[in-house]
């Protein structure tokens, strides 16, 4: 609402600059002057009086703005007598700010979008029957039908055998994605198929949809470092305004060379462009699933020039898989993951979840663990229908049970394994598999290409695991068996270098990300706390996003800096033209307009970047336009 009449406000002072020109003119030219003076003043007087306001309250914040140009052009141009000139460049600064609120809009659009597309009630299954209820109604457990065409209202997971769900408008991707029963589906998707149902699994405001109109807003109120150094740039440009304005007067004795140097600079592109340009940026980014917490990290990512990534979850799928049971006392296999899995229910670790969604599918029955006792990180102890088990890494095991670590399975590059003991015997080892991300390769070499100077893998994990993941990937380090306090560390030794980004999504990876000059977090799947700490989320489980969302920051800030640049040259060799007598007020006034319009409408280049393909989807989530249309969790890291 107070954009609202803000907007009406502008558009009312640029209706009164207008009507005062154009009255003007026609008093004008009907030879009565002294009436045209009478009726210019009166359509600049608002203007003027609006901007001084303005200029007043930027003061008592400590801000200098180039308001101040526009100011003082228009009380000297009425000072001198020249009024015509005074008229043009009130209808040309109120033009200019109508102008720059609506670019400003249009950038937003995307964002408003998403807004506009919370849902409000949902359907729910109650006592057999189907039920409509508020969003604030739903509680985590509650199961939800979506039918064709709704929006899922809250995070929950598939409880159909088949769905299919447009994510567009959170990820950008152009078709709709197949998912299976037990799958994730993200609140904001739109059902592209058949109606299907979800079990909920938050409320409505932890929910990513809402989380991502909350960092939306925010993102729309912050103000990027590149803006704040135009303010104080504005202090600089201010002062060579007035010395060639002053130098004009002085050396010719023609005070109107100094008004139309005045009104040359009158507003300036530095203003006008930075926020259009990165606006659009903000919003481009959303539309490709990057959502950047405002325009500090938009401009912070534009200047990335390392990149520390971390391993489970971000460099690796972060879901593994089990390969193999080795027992080492000649337990059964079922019998060691039926242990394993029902003590890890207590865990929200991912390889424990793994763990039980493996022993789930194969139909354990996974009875309910006492006196858990979990060490972050390493492992979980407790008891299971009166056996004492331990889950974790070897060496937690070992020393929790007083035994010897024992013989280690081979591992293949990029498995994980997981220890087992059972009443102080060593029962034997869950052998999983973390495969890399689809395209991880394709994508670093990208970043290269976009100016990534050295990228190196920080994890938690044993160097050997890390070494055989990472190998062919040409990373510039590898640091292993690295603890969150370390992770920190690291990140500020490599700032020497220039700005670093950290990318994670675990718990003990928020450190990092809070630490870094940009955090980004895997959101689709990550720990809410390396969400709540990063600067950049990446709304889809997809690593190859944060290519497209550096290549978009770099472009975006890329066009800020041409339109500024371009702007003032041209503003400064209008200033000296003017000084030199080549240019009246009036056709000062007009050249400095025609710039401010040019630039803005450069800056709005931004909504139109479309990154390039980093890489192939992530394997697991492939799109299924055509079934569509026939109807139808990582190591310590």
């Amino acid at each position: 609402m107070q954009h609202t009449s803000s907007d009406r406000f502008k558009t009312l002072l640029l209706l009164i600059a207008l009507a005062g020109l154009v009255s003007g003119l026609v008093l004008h030219v009907t030879d009565r002057a002294d009436a045209a003076d009478i009726a210019w003043t009166a359509g600049v007087a608002p203007v003027l009086a609006a901007l001084v306001v303005e200029i007043l309250r930027s003061l008592w914040r400590g801000e200098v703005g180039l308001d101040i140009v526009a100011a003082l052009s228009m009380s000297a141009a009425l000072a001198f007598g020249e009024t015509l000139a005074a008229a043009v460049v009130a209808l040309m600064y109120s033009g200019g700010t109508f102008l720059e609120s609506f670019a400003e809009g249009r950038a937003r659009r995307e964002m408003h979008d998403l807004l506009s597309r919370v849902p409000r009630t949902a359907t729910r299954h109650s006592n057999g029957a189907l039920e409509e209820v508020a969003l604030g109604d739903i509680v985590p457990g509650d199961r939800l039908l979506i039918r064709q065409g709704d929006v899922v209202p809250v995070d929950g997971r598939i409880a159909s055998k088949t769905a299919f769900l447009d994510t567009s408008a959170l990820t950008g991707e152009s078709l709709p994605v197949r998912l299976g029963e037990g799958d994730e589906a993200m609140s904001g998707s739109t059902n592209a198929a058949e109606a299907f149902e979800v079990v909920a699994s938050r409320i409505a405001r932890d929910s990513t949809y809402a989380g991502i109109v909350r960092l939306v807003e925010e993102a729309q109120r912050s103000k990027a470092p590149m803006a704040r150094l135009a303010d104080r740039w504005s202090l600089g440009f201010l002062a060579v305004t007035l010395a060639i304005a002053f130098a004009a007067w002085w050396f010719t004795g023609d005070p109107i060379r100094a008004v139309a140097v005045l009104v040359v600079a009158t507003p300036c592109p530095l203003i006008l462009a930075v926020p259009v340009a990165l606006v659009a940026g903000l919003s481009r980014a959303a539309h490709f699933g990057v959502l950047i917490k405002g325009a500090r990290p938009l401009e912070a990512m534009a200047r990335t020039r390392t990149l520390i990534l971390d391993k489970t979850g971000t460099l690796t799928d972060g879901r593994p898989r089990i390969v193999s049971i080795e027992s080492a006392d000649g337990m059964a296999g079922e019998d060691i993951l039926r242990f394993a899995a029902a003590l890890d229910q207590a865990s929200k670790h991912p390889v424990a979840q793994a763990i039980v969604a493996s022993a789930r599918a194969r139909g354990l029955d996974l009875p309910v663990p006492d006196a858990v006792v979990e060490i972050a990180g390493e492992g979980v102890a407790g008891a299971v229908e009166g056996h004492a088990v331990v889950v974790g890494g070897d060496g937690f095991v070992a020393g929790r049970v007083g035994i010897a670590a024992g013989v280690r399975p081979e591992l293949a590059a990029g498995a994980v394994l997981v220890a087992v003991a059972v009443d102080g015997r060593m029962a034997g080892h869950l052998v999983m598999s973390d495969p890399l991300r689809t395209g991880v390769r394709d994508m670093l070499a990208g970043l290269r290409s976009e100016g990534i100077g050295r990228i190196l893998l920080a994890t938690g994990d044993r160097a050997e695991v890390a070494e055989r993941v990472s190998e062919g990937l040409g990373l510039d380090g590898l640091r292993a068996g690295l603890t969150p306090d370390q992770k920190v560390l690291l990140v500020l030794s490599e700032r020497k270098d220039g700005p670093v980004m950290m990318v994670g999504d675990g718990v003990n990876d928020a450190p990092a990300l809070a630490a870094a000059d940009v955090g980004v977090a895997m959101g689709a799947r990550g720990a809410a706390a390396s969400a709540e700490a990063a600067d950049v989320v990446l709304l889809v489980d997809r690593i190859d996003r944060l290519g497209s969302g550096i290549e978009i920051a770099r472009r975006a800030r890329r066009i800020a800096v041409e339109s500024v640049v371009v702007g003032l040259g041209l503003s400064i060799l209008g200033m000296v033209a003017a000084a030199f007598g080549y240019l009246t007020p009036v056709q000062g006034a007009l050249l400095q307009e025609v710039i401010d319009v040019a630039v803005i409408l450069n800056a709005l280049r931004a909504l139109r970047i479309t990154p390039r393909d980093y890489a192939a989807p992530v394997s697991g989530a492939r799109t299924a336009q055509a079934e569509v249309s026939q109807g139808s969790q990582g190591s310590p890291s």
